[in-house]
């Protein structure tokens, strides 16, 4: 802590106007040009008002209070507050109200939480958490500093963002040509013509192990689509897999397994060393039955063209993929030897724009860390520009 700085108790800086507050039920609410205030910002707009000047909110219950989460924030003019966000005026000859709104964003409040059913920063536990209170120049200073460098670190992080959404747009679009601007010797081909598609057999809950074969939910399956590994939680045992595997076979190297419910369309290729059972309906199987790439075909299932089929054009969400609906689809298939290069050519260019989600990931990862690292430096006295 620098010289003249001094730590002081929340209540003592600020008029808190919980009691002036008043909750509208949304079924009593009359639709106005006032915003109307909850834990973390608006949540309507209202026929009338009960504040008008420079405030500072902080949730008190609906809200979150670690590091880094919208715990404070601002609000002026005419405005309605319901009864889930504390209502401080500063007492602004001795702290600015962006200064204490950094502090209580960065701060991790969780100490001054309670209750686990419903957590809650009552009002008694908020007047108690200490503020560091250098003199008004210096937080003035400090905040100035704080806001420039925000200003920048927004800025990079809005072009890190637009980069990275660039790179996944551009594969994309790539995917989609390919699949679009098919030349000669492309042809139709309804998908239960290439895979024989089904479902596993059932395995109850309570059949589920500890240790034994894998066994991939829904979860699992898309942890595989994207990483080609997946640290598994359940398992199945050797008898029952050896069992299923004489009955009903299981996947083989060649077949795809593919997500069916909820986020549908991950598919994994299986691999010759795979050795794992499925869970029923949230997970279909592709047997492979015709001399076609898995490669390409997951690709393809990559494609808007794929999930355009499953829409029929209805406007509809699809959550479900059933076996009739992957059974049906139809795509176009080039000779064996092009779809093996179109692999090559789409593998080279997932690589390459894997890479710069990474690079892109990392920077914005290292600018929240700057932000972080800054507020830490504003709050310990360490945060100096020489004049």
């Amino acid at each position: 802590m620098r010289a003249g700085w001094h730590i002081k108790p929340l209540g003592s800086l600020c008029d808190i106007l919980d009691n002036q507050r008043k909750p509208i039920t949304k079924r009593d609410r009359i639709a106005g040009d006032y915003p109307y205030y909850g834990a973390t910002g608006i949540l309507d707009f209202v026929a009338g008002f009960l504040f008008d000047e420079p405030l500072v909110l902080v949730g008190e219950d609906g809200a979150k209070w670690a590091s880094g989460e919208n715990t404070a924030f601002s609000i002026e003019g005419k405005c309605w507050v319901n009864n889930h966000a504390h209502v401080l005026r500063p007492h602004r000859a001795e702290i600015a109200d962006s200064w204490l709104i950094h502090f209580l964003v960065h701060f991790d409040l969780s100490e001054f939480v309670s209750g686990l059913t419903v957590p809650k920063l009552n009002q008694g536990s908020l007047r108690e958490i200490p503020i560091p209170v250098p003199p008004l120049p210096e937080q003035q200073r400090i905040v100035g500093i704080l806001d420039e460098a925000f200003d920048g670190i927004a800025t990079a992080k809005a072009n890190a963002e637009q980069n990275l959404q660039n790179a996944r747009a551009l594969f994309e679009s790539h995917l989609q040509s390919v699949f679009t601007q098919r030349g000669e010797g492309w042809v139709r081909a309804r998908m239960d013509a290439i895979y024989r598609v089904g479902s596993s057999k059932r395995v109850l809950k309570s059949e589920w192990k500890s240790e034994g074969v894998p066994f991939y939910r829904g979860r699992e399956v898309t942890r595989l689509a994207a990483n080609g590994f997946v640290d598994n939680e359940l398992f199945i045992s050797e008898e029952h897999f050896a069992e299923l595997s004489k009955e009903y076979g299981v996947p083989k190297s060649g077949d795809i397994v593919i997500t069916a419910i909820g986020t549908i369309g991950n598919a994994h290729i299986v691999r010759g060393s795979d050795r794992f059972y499925f869970k029923d309906a949230s997970v279909l199987w592709m047997k492979r039955s015709a001399e076609v790439s898995s490669e390409f075909i997951k690709f393809w299932l990559k494609s808007s063209l794929f999930f355009d089929q499953l829409d029929r054009g209805n406007g509809a969400t699809v959550d479900t993929l059933t076996i009739q609906k992957l059974q049906s689809v139809e795509l176009f298939l080039p000779p064996i030897d092009e779809q093996l290069k179109i692999v090559a050519q789409l593998d080279s260019l997932s690589e390459e724009t894997q890479r710069l989600e990474s690079l892109y990931q990392r920077k914005l990862a290292a600018l929240d860390e700057l932000k972080k690292s800054l507020l830490h430096q504003a709050f310990s006295g360490q945060l100096i520009r020489d004049n």
